[in-house]
């Protein structure tokens, strides 16, 4: 993307807020405007703050390149606040977004589209701190933050239910368990780039994704084609379900004991990480695609009316 007289747009790299993922979103954006940077961008790096159209109104930028994670800058909002703005961003629009943070609703999009889910409930905090809502094993997590916020597994053993931290919202999600392998696959546009499998010595959570050493990863992954495949097939169509635009990250749960009937899908991430052990670049460049040209084509893909 080059402006008239061969000049390089200005690119605000939006990171930080107020999430509870602050901190991977402040090492997003500096990994990817230290890219595109190298990339021959003009950058300015930008805390996202309440007064984030007065920052942008100053700043001016051609594009705005979304590093935001969790809510408020996953979530739509910010996608609302650059829609009003009229500034081209990447990453996927406002209901898309939206859609993609809600796990219930996300899930029910999926579920209709023939995609494949397991069971879960919303329910009360209170409610699920008194009894089992489901029979164990079971998983409770919060229904609208991502990157392992607030993970708790109930295991078939457990005669009580979980003691949840204060700061667990008031309503909670509440899911199967699947045991099993840990697989993910990124989607860059209209083209699933290939399937890694995490290993970690406990959950996938939010030290295992992010803290240096936390997970080891395998790509490809090294698992039957037909699992590989319908990996690949689903997180392209869940992409398109949710009407995602520039990159998602579709997240699996494989039960290897049942073979293709143990594939599940359990949620689809429109912001990946893109820090330097984050899985997206990482199957950039298992493909051919380096971090610089995968933040350019971020980029160059940038628009409103997402």
């Amino acid at each position: 993307m080059e402006q008239a007289g061969g000049q390089f747009p200005t690119v605000v790299v939006l990171m930080g807020g107020p999430s509870a993922e602050r901190d991977v979103s402040l090492s997003t954006g500096h990994e990817c405007a230290k890219a595109l940077r190298g990339e021959g961008f003009a950058v300015i790096e930008l805390d996202a703050g309440p007064d984030l159209s007065e920052q942008l109104t100053r700043a001016g930028p051609d594009v705005v390149f979304n590093a935001l994670h969790g809510r408020w800058g996953e979530d739509g909002c910010v996608q609302g606040i650059l829609e009003w703005l009229q500034i081209p961003y990447t990453h996927s629009g406002v209901l898309a977004s939206a859609l993609a943070m809600d796990k219930q609703r996300s899930k029910a999009a999926f579920a209709t589209a023939g995609l494949p889910v397991v069971e879960s409930v919303i329910r009360n905090k209170a409610e699920v701190e008194a009894r089992h809502v489901l029979a164990p094993p079971y998983v409770v997590k919060p229904n609208n933050e991502g990157s392992s916020v607030g993970v708790y597994i109930v295991h078939e053993s457990a005669n009580a239910p979980p003691r949840l931290d204060q700061q667990m919202p008031e309503f909670v999600m509440v899911e199967t368990y699947v045991p099993g392998r840990e697989l993910t696959t990124t989607v860059m546009g209209d083209r699933p780039l290939t399937v890694t499998e995490i290993h970690t010595d406990g959950w996938y959570d939010y030290h295992a994704k992010y803290a240096p050493g936390g997970s080891r990863h395998t790509v490809p992954a090294d698992v039957p084609q037909d699992i590989f495949d319908a990996c690949m097939d689903h997180a392209l169509h869940a992409h398109q379900v949710l009407g995602c635009g520039g990159i998602s990250r579709t997240d699996f749960r494989w039960d290897d004991t049942r073979g293709i009937d143990g594939l599940f899908l359990l949620e689809t991430n429109t912001q990946p990480g893109m820090t330097p052990t984050s899985l997206s670049p990482e199957q950039g460049e298992a493909v051919g695609i380096s971090f610089g040209a995968l933040c350019r084509w971020l980029v160059e893909d940038a628009s409103c009316n997402r």
